[in-house]
């Protein structure tokens, strides 16, 4: 539904002749799309070592005795666990003996790898600066 919106938007200014070509009114989209994939719980990932990331993939929010677990679930049924710490990691595996690579996308993204599986996942990034 949120798709159809934006298309209607660009639809709309289509055919009143408008070429907005303003990096600042498409950042805007852009995070505006972004907000919206965020709130349906789908987030963008690449399993099984995947070349293309594909928004496909939920994740589930829990509090636990030791913090906030998310739980990754790809469309096969396939998950992981992630716990967020509090140390400034980001977040860790929170069982296997699989270790969690994360890096930095920018001030509001990660990307975390784990079994050959990549999520990228919306973060709080201390000392990035966020794009204007």
């Amino acid at each position: 539904m949120r798709i159809s919106s934006v298309l209607l938007l660009a639809v709309a200014l289509a055919a009143c002749g408008e070429r907005n070509t303003d990096n600042e009114t498409l950042a805007k989209v852009e995070a505006q799309q972004r907000a919206a994939a965020d709130d349906d719980g789908m987030i963008e990932c690449a399993v099984k070592g995947a070349g293309a990331f594909t928004r496909s993939c939920t994740v589930d929010r829990a509090e636990s005795d030791q913090g906030l677990v998310l739980t990754l679930r790809n469309k096969d049924g396939a998950f992981h666990r992630l716990l967020v710490t509090k140390d400034g990691r980001g977040v860790i595996a929170a069982d296997g003996a699989e270790m969690a690579v994360v890096t930095v996308l920018d001030a509001g993204r990660i990307q975390v790898a784990l079994a050959g599986d990549r999520y990228r996942l919306p973060a709080t990034v201390k000392g990035v600066a966020k794009p204007s």
